[in-house]
């Protein structure tokens, strides 16, 4: 079990949900999960406590986005504990079930079989919290900077050390300084 919450970093936060994406534990505990943009398609069941809490995180998108994180899985379920049913838990249990309905219905006349997506495990795919420090951001600017290139991690790394020693070369010291931080950034990065 792992738990997500404000205190963790954005580096370390895509490490624990890499961690569950492979297995290494089961269940994954948090609160306003929408705000951090998980797609985690090995998501079985997500469990909502306080269901009938009203309010933004209780409305009828918010469950429709929340039921969307376990429909990614064949098997998915969403599990609402409340003592009462509220009518935003109401219709977003009505327009689930509509549009269960359409898919089975498109499915059966395709001959389509529904299958948990895949996915690649794969840290561009989570996006920056709202709350992440400048050191996060930095290594996640310089990641997304080399995402239209193509360029894997080593060769990130590779390119940033070329950088580094040219600057150190033209005297030069605090950019270099700055390439080397971003180097011992990349490099503490979970394998992906």
């Amino acid at each position: 079990v792992k738990y997500l919450h404000s205190d963790i970093g954005t580096v370390e936060r895509i490490d624990i949900i890499q961690d569950l994406r492979r297995g290494l534990f089961d269940v994954l505990i948090g609160i306003n999960l929408l705000r951090e943009g998980l797609d985690i398609p090995e998501v079985s069941l997500v469990a909502i406590l306080d269901a009938d809490k009203e309010g933004f995180l209780r409305s009828f998108r918010s469950f429709i986005q929340i039921f969307g994180r376990a429909a990614r899985n064949v098997f998915g379920k969403v599990i609402m504990y409340a003592e009462g049913t509220t009518g935003s838990m109401e219709r977003a249990m009505d327009e689930t079930n509509r549009r269960r309905k359409i898919q089975k219905q498109y499915n059966a006349l395709h001959g389509i079989v529904p299958s948990t997506i895949k996915k690649n495990i794969n840290v561009f795919d989570y996006t920056m919290a709202e709350d992440a420090t400048p050191e996060e951001v930095s290594v996640q600017e310089t990641i997304k900077s080399y995402e239209s290139e193509e360029l894997n991690l080593d060769e990130m790394i590779k390119d940033l050390e070329y950088k580094m020693k040219i600057a150190a070369e033209n005297l030069e010291f605090e950019l270099a300084a700055e390439y080397r931080d971003k180097i011992k950034q990349l490099q503490d990065l979970p394998p992906f």
